[in-house]
């Protein structure tokens, strides 16, 4: 009652501030603004403080205390601070404010942040909400901060040098990754040993598939063959069959001194399996009796392809279907066949046999490049996971030809000027690099070396650009004679059949 007196102006009492006492009618002294709220904490604590003078100082309203500077919301606390709370706490509001570690602010009422005793109340800081109160100075760091953001700082400084040195290293990485790629041009690696491993290649009945079972037999693997065709697949089961003949027959001739024996001829068996890979339910029953016959599959060759040769308008969706299952999912389901019996051993190898049409596209042959495309993704996903997975005894090849005589595009012909530097490839050309590639362990290979410099060409140029490279080469409409002559084969069947 006698502070709410004191506040009205009621003559005859007393203020108690801090441990003295004055006239209610006594004018509070001026104080200096750099010294309000260290001076008024000490008063309020008993400490050592400036006497209070009577009446007004220099620049004082109507006897009134001259109204401080408006400090800053909070200050770093004191060793009188400290000492204050050890003493007692909530002698005074001042004495509250510098226990609490509150600033002092004038003529603002609001709470948190701070508060200070005006006339004998409590004033709350200023810009705070009405929410709560500010710690204790004394559960604060030295700098007046909260005890975790020192903590959160340092973690943070942490955490920035930890990004910088895995920087440092990631692109120590790239760089030595192109020191070991430009190495691999200059030196030639050495082809790994896939002797008595089982072999699986899928369309080994003609094309490429043929010529792929056939290297693989001369480095005397275990083959397995899957083609839709059983006559042409047991044809390539032939031809793999008298080069094991040729081996055995080197294998039994006198050896000279140093040379390593060769596999007997018993070990050299192949595998022949009458198998529509586009057919999920085709893949897994094969793949199951391919198990309990021959064995675990160490080196899976996902070759088999189609291609429809239609307009997208004039293909029907029968054959689009069969053109994605066959070229696309197939893969999926091999891959899902094969690929536990790899990932428990750590061992194995597969191969994508996909096309530069998955890198790049052209006109005319949409269901074919979008298969394509689909089966380059799948691969590098794949390729991916294994590495997340660090299964690094898994190896993969993505294979990615140009144009390759085997007849499935006859007719395709780009700008006849520019064919002389861009002539199909001979197969045997072709699977040549891919097995250099596949047996050092190569991730990718683009036959010839120009179509990496397209790909990088058809990424960074606007799409206008590729749009006049494609018809500056005639590769635009690459395959309408191909298309042509395989509706004019279509016509004359379809005539045959009527007849």
């Amino acid at each position: 009652m006698a502070l709410r007196r004191a506040a009205q102006g009621t003559p005859g009492h007393v203020v108690r501030r801090g441990h003295g006492l004055r006239s209610a009618s006594q004018p509070p002294a001026p104080e200096r603004r750099g010294s309000a709220r260290l001076g008024s904490a000490r008063r309020g604590c008993g400490g050592p403080g400036k006497a209070e003078r009577p009446g007004g100082g220099p620049g004082s309203r109507g006897g009134g205390a001259r109204p401080p500077a408006r400090p800053a919301l909070y200050r770093a606390p004191s060793e009188q601070d400290a000492h204050c709370q050890q003493r007692g706490r909530g002698r005074s509001g001042r004495a509250a404010g510098a226990v609490l570690g509150l600033v002092p602010r004038a003529g603002v009422r609001g709470w948190g942040g701070g508060a200070g005793l005006r006339a004998g109340r409590l004033v709350p800081a200023a810009g705070a909400d009405r929410g709560g109160l500010r710690p204790p100075a004394c559960r604060r760091g030295a700098a007046g901060a909260a005890p975790g953001v020192g903590a959160a700082r340092r973690g943070l400084g942490a955490g920035s040098m930890n990004i910088l040195l895995e920087l440092f290293v990631v692109t120590f990485r790239v760089l030595w990754a192109f020191v070991l790629a430009a190495a691999k041009w200059l030196v030639r690696p050495k082809e790994k040993s896939v002797a008595g491993q089982v072999c699986l290649i899928t369309g080994a009945g003609s094309g490429l598939g043929r010529l792929f079972a056939l290297e693989f037999a001369r480095r005397r693997a275990l083959l397995v063959l899957w083609d839709i065709n059983t006559q042409s697949n047991e044809e390539t089961a032939g031809m793999v069959r008298h080069i094991y003949r040729e081996l055995s027959e080197a294998a039994s001739a006198p050896k000279v001194d140093g040379e390593k024996d060769a596999l007997p001829h018993c070990n050299l068996q192949v595998y022949t399996y009458t198998c529509d890979v586009g057919k999920r339910e085709n893949v897994y029953s094969t793949a199951e009796r391919v198990r309990k016959e021959v064995g675990e599959v160490s080196v899976l060759v996902n070759n088999a392809g189609v291609v429809s040769g239609h307009h997208l308008l004039e293909c029907p969706d029968e054959l689009i279907e069969r053109t994605m299952m066959v070229n696309c999912h197939a893969h999926f389901w091999t891959t899902k066949a094969f690929l536990p019996k790899m990932l428990e051993m750590n061992h194995g190898h597969i191969v994508t046999v996909a096309s530069s049409l998955g890198l790049f596209s052209t006109a005319g042959v949409e269901d074919y490049c979008a298969s394509k495309f689909g089966a380059v993704g799948f691969h590098e996903s794949l390729s991916h996971e294994l590495k997340a997975a660090e299964k690094d005894g898994i190896k993969t090849t993505l294979v990615c030809p140009y144009l390759v005589d085997t007849g499935m595009f006859r007719g395709c012909r780009i700008r006849k000027e520019i064919e002389p530097f861009l002539p199909p490839l001979k197969p045997e050309y072709c699977v040549k690099q891919a097995m250099r590639a596949i047996l050092t362990d190569q991730p990718m290979i683009c036959t010839p070396r120009l179509m990496y410099m397209v790909t990088f060409m058809k990424s960074i140029l606007p799409f206008e650009a590729v749009v006049c490279m494609y018809r500056f080469l005639g590769a635009d409409k690459c395959m309408y004679p191909f298309i042509a002559q395989r509706k004019q084969a279509t016509n004359n069947n379809e005539a045959k059949n009527g007849i």
